[in-house]
């Protein structure tokens, strides 16, 4: 089933001979149970794209579909509905609130759209068991490690339930002892839990994680391969792809 589909979405900034397109005719679809790697060289479209793909952005050109769910053609408060109930978050930085708890935190995205707080903390608190931190359920974000920190907000991407799993660059403020373990983890969120998962990085072993690989080159998709199943180690298979590229 296709989660996600872009339809020759374009992004240009200014006007004129000052205009700069960010993204140039760009076209893809994501199946549930994906997990797509976007790398690129910095500049090339990736953040931009994924910022269309999760309607943070509007296109100058083209169309996102979240579900068969045209984004443009949704008002603003059924877009940021849309945004609450269908696709998760996770961003390089955690964007954690410092006053609140793991769960206050991870529960926030049914807490905004009105479920009861205690059901809402039991529906987080079973998110927060998956990624493994139960234990630390009290805890504040100032009390956690970073790698910790991106599993909170791995929690609070799923704690709606969406098919959808957007993540900019999501380790890579972490050591690569963490970075392996929340890459992992995404890669559990798609085989095991069944979401598309589209992450943005500039790494290349962490690209390995994931089962395709779109790499963007001057805001066009320079090409978008699935990894052979019979691949024994899927760094040297990424490194093979991108040789020469970044």
């Amino acid at each position: 089933m296709v989660i996600i589909e872009a339809r020759e979405l374009t992004k240009i900034y200014g006007s004129g001979d000052t205009a700069i397109t960010a993204l140039d005719h760009v076209s893809l679809k994501v199946n549930e149970g994906e997990f797509v790697a976007v790398m690129g060289s910095s500049g090339c479209g990736k953040s931009t794209l994924l910022n269309l793909l999760g309607g943070l952005d509007k296109a100058t050109d083209g169309q996102t579909l979240v579900e068969s769910q045209p984004l443009d053609q949704l008002t603003d408060d059924a877009l940021s509905k849309l945004r609450r109930q269908k696709i998760g978050f996770v961003f390089q930085f955690y964007n954690l609130i410092p006053v609140l708890t793991v769960v206050e935190n991870a529960a926030l995205p049914v807490t905004l759209d009105g479920m009861p707080e205690a059901a809402a903390h039991e529906k987080t608190r079973h998110w927060i068991d998956k990624v493994g931190l139960i234990e630390r359920a009290a805890s504040h974000p100032n009390q956690l490690s970073g790698g910790q920190q991106q599993r909170v907000a791995i929690a609070r991407a799923l704690v709606a339930e969406p098919k959808l799993i957007l993540a900019d660059e999501p380790t890579g403020n972490l050591d690569s002892h963490s970075a392996d373990e929340i890459a992992g983890l995404l890669r559990i969120v798609a085989n095991e839990w069944g979401r598309a998962v589209i992450m943005v990085t500039h790494d290349a072993h962490i690209a390995s994680y994931a089962n395709r690989l779109i790499f963007l080159k001057d805001g066009a998709i320079l090409f978008d391969h699935k990894r052979p199943e019979n691949t024994l180690n899927g760094a040297d298979w990424v490194l093979e792809m991108v040789r020469g590229y970044i």
